[in-house]
């Protein structure tokens, strides 16, 4: 005597979209498996046949995450928050606080920098023209002048000594011209002379200049320090 067994395409399509949902595999066939050996055990061979269709089509439709998550990297780095200066990117030319950092001659006024919470500031689009003064620049202060401002409750007069180094635009060496006045960021102006056909800024030389990708450096052989206002 022949029995004829009727698999309901909605049931196992319901277990099939359980399985894409998440649940595991072994939830979703169990009940078949204990509802086929009470109802039909003769036809169990049958029976395992879909099952392991049904499982090997859940398995196929798994999203496999530890893939994404590889692709995901490969196509493009996650950067950390904290603004501009932290983006990662040694192909590109650098911008005037990466140019600054990686000069050791540059090391006090990178640290100056840091201290003024001016590094995203300087690490923007811009364009700014810096005058930057070296380390020896720094040393010929007064005793004491340098970590006197590096103190935190310092900021706000280091901030602005450092904002008067910065003009906003592109100043090539050759669009200098001699009695030309800048408004600095700080908001005071500085005077351009050229002195033996040799451009400064006050009474700082400018003694080499590097571009950047927001601008560029000149490098000066003195502090010049603001008005006060």
């Amino acid at each position: 005597m022949n029995h004829e067994i009727t698999i309901d395409p909605e049931s196992i399509l319901f277990q099939h979209e359980e399985c894409h949902s998440g649940n595991h595999t072994t939830e979703v066939i169990l009940p078949i498996i204990l509802k086929t050996l009470l109802m039909k055990r003769t036809y169990l061979v049958t029976i395992l046949s879909a099952i392991l269709i049904a499982a090997a089509s859940c398995n196929n439709g798994k999203i496999d995450e530890s893939n994404s998550v590889t692709a995901a990297s490969e196509e493009g780095t996650v950067q950390p928050e904290g603004g501009q200066a932290t983006v990662s990117d040694d192909v590109s030319q650098q911008n005037v606080v990466k140019v600054a950092v990686g000069s050791k001659d540059h090391s006090t006024l990178v640290k100056a920098v840091e201290a003024a919470d001016l590094v995203n500031a300087l690490s923007n689009n811009g364009p700014f023209t810096v005058f930057a003064p070296t380390n020896a620049a720094f040393d010929a202060l007064p005793a004491g002048t340098v970590d006197g401002l590096l103190k935190p409750d310092q900021k706000d007069a280091l901030a602005d000594i450092l904002q008067y180094h910065v003009f906003l635009g592109v100043l090539n060496v050759e669009s200098l011209q001699d009695g030309q006045v800048l408004g600095m960021v700080n908001g005071g102006n500085a005077t351009i002379h050229i002195k033996d056909g040799k451009p400064m800024i006050n009474d700082a030389a400018i003694v080499a200049s590097v571009p950047a990708s927001n601008g560029i450096i000149h490098v000066i052989d003195k502090v010049i320090l603001p008005t006060a206002k």
